[in-house]
């Protein structure tokens, strides 16, 4: 049998089997002549990650989840999150009250392992909640009708001290590397990177830090065990000796895989998660800066040995502009450089666009926005993501407090926006929108009509060129500026399978 056939068909099948389980269909035909091109087909597995929420005792917590219905998907399965392992179980100790408990029967196991959260049929969203600082980790998995564009948000409200404010982070898929531009180890930050493992064996991780003059020595970072089932939280601060204002964060995983976030908490402009920034590349975009932000800091990082210099612009809602004094960036190989932008976007909605002055050279990026005044500041984050393509979903919007802002940076695009039906009741609606190329649009986002509790918002590209977006959640607070920002990139529910024909003859090869 030629090798050559053996690889191809093999790296369909691990294709399949990474983001989804698909069907290889058979023709009655023989002959590689009669195979037709791939199909895409609804993944049937999806594995979501959710970071401990909060250490705080004044933190209260919602978890959203929610299926988009997506045509040809199987019409049974299920989704839940559960628990993730304590700190106990982890290790294998046990307090004499736990050994009484277990004596007295299997009542304490049993409730751990119920769902945390149970999510209904596609296309209705449910919510949770928990309260406290005790709330542990969540490791969720959707198999069948539930599995495509599988999307689960948690939300934290802490109403005082370091961090306080509105924290959110989609719950994401577990991966091998990671980065992080963004982070910092200042006397007034409280950074925590959260592994998070979902797999029956351990998995061995490496945290690697970048800071403005290359990369910070340590070694407490090399080769960290997160065990099977089971999350860890860093605090960075204790990885390096050296304060930072600006850091990126590298996870790589040596064995297994594992969800990675950054939890970044300040204490004057309260804080929120840091999620992963898209992978390197030389053109990137990041989405929807609040219009009303007063201060953004961009952070960017690349990790090749070739320096970038990198044309910022702001894709406004009358165009692409130049920010004064900030028309290019050069971001030196292996060094973190951080760029304060202040108040950028002026009262209009906006995100950035960054482009090669020349050859391009992979980067990641992210901003700190921050809202507010003096006491009632909040900060959030915006990593660079990558396209909305297909399809997008993000959760736990309410009817007052979001803002969804979509951006086309190159040709102009044309996409549908569904309002699913409320946690609690009412029915979905559905908005078209067409996006200049250059500029960004906050829009003004379909709410389900009758709206009880909290909705889903799921953007589709219709046509044109790729379209990015991120959704803005403001608190109920009026006195802080409290909010999170939230992008969307593709939730790849649909894989691409080669048509494959039976051909016995590479049998007698």
């Amino acid at each position: 049998m030629k090798r050559t056939t053996l690889s191809l068909f093999a790296g369909a099948t691990a294709l399949a089997a990474v983001t989804g389980f698909a069907a290889v269909s058979t023709p009655d035909a023989t002959g590689a002549d009669t195979a037709g091109p791939a199909a895409r087909l609804p993944v049937e597995r999806t594995s979501l990650l959710c970071p401990a929420p909060s250490t705080s005792d004044l933190a209260e917590t919602s978890y959203t989840s929610f299926t988009p219905v997506t045509k040809g998907a199987d019409e049974k399965g299920e989704a839940a999150l559960t628990a993730g392992a304590t700190k106990d179980e982890e290790t294998g100790e046990k307090s004499e009250e736990k050994k009484q408990g277990e004596k007295a029967g299997t009542e304490k196991d049993e409730k751990a392992e119920k769902p945390v959260l149970q999510p209904k049929a596609p296309g209705t969203p449910v919510t949770g909640k928990a309260s406290g600082a005790d709330t542990p980790a969540l490791i969720g998995t959707a198999e069948g009708g539930y599995a495509p564009g599988w999307t689960v948000q948690q939300t934290t409200e802490v109403a005082a001290g370091t961090g306080r404010g509105l924290q959110g982070v989609n719950c994401t898929a577990p991966d091998t590397e990671f980065w992080f531009p963004g982070a910092s180890t200042a006397t007034d930050r409280t950074d925590y990177v959260h592994l998070t493992n979902p797999d029956d064996s351990a998995a061995v991780v490496d945290i690697e830090l970048y800071g403005k003059d290359g990369a910070l020595k340590s070694t407490v970072g090399e080769g960290i065990t997160v065990p099977a089932h089971a999350s860890e939280s860093l605090l960075l601060s204790t990885l390096v000796d050296e304060e930072q204002t600006d850091l990126t964060v590298h996870v790589g995983v040596r064995s297994g895989r594992v969800g990675a976030a950054v939890q970044a908490l300040d204490d004057k402009t309260g804080g929120d998660w840091l999620t992963a920034a898209a992978d390197p590349a030389s053109d990137l975009v990041l989405p929807g800066i609040p219009k009303d932000a007063t201060a953004v800091r961009l952070v960017l990082f690349t990790p090749g040995g070739t320096d970038a210099d990198l044309k910022v612009r702001l894709a406004s809602p009358s165009g692409l502009i130049t920010p004064a004094g900030h028309e290019t960036v050069r971001v030196k190989a292996g060094m973190t450089t951080g760029v304060d932008l202040g108040e950028v976007t002026r009262g209009e909605a906006g995100s950035l666009v960054l482009t090669p002055t020349s050859g391009s050279v992979p980067v990641v990026a992210a901003v700190r926005v921050v809202r507010g005044k003096g006491g009632e500041q909040e900060s959030a984050f915006i990593p660079a993501s990558d396209p909305v393509g297909a399809r997008a979903t993000v959760v736990d919007n309410r009817a007052k407090s979001t803002t969804l802002s979509l951006t086309a940076p190159g040709k102009g695009a044309k996409v549908k926006v569904t309002a699913s039906a409320g946690t609690e009741g009412g029915t979905t609606a559905t908005k078209t929108y067409t996006v200049e190329g250059g500029t960004t649009q906050d829009v003004d986002a379909p709410v389900p009509a009758g709206l009880k509790g909290t909705y889903a918002l799921t953007v589709e590209t219709v046509s044109g060129g790729p379209l990015h977006a991120s959704r803005t959640l403001t608190g109920q607070d009026d006195d802080v500026a409290s909010f999170t920002v939230q992008t969307l990139p593709d939730d790849r529910g649909t894989v691409s399978v080669p048509n494959a024909d039976e051909d016995l003859s590479v049998l007698q090869r």
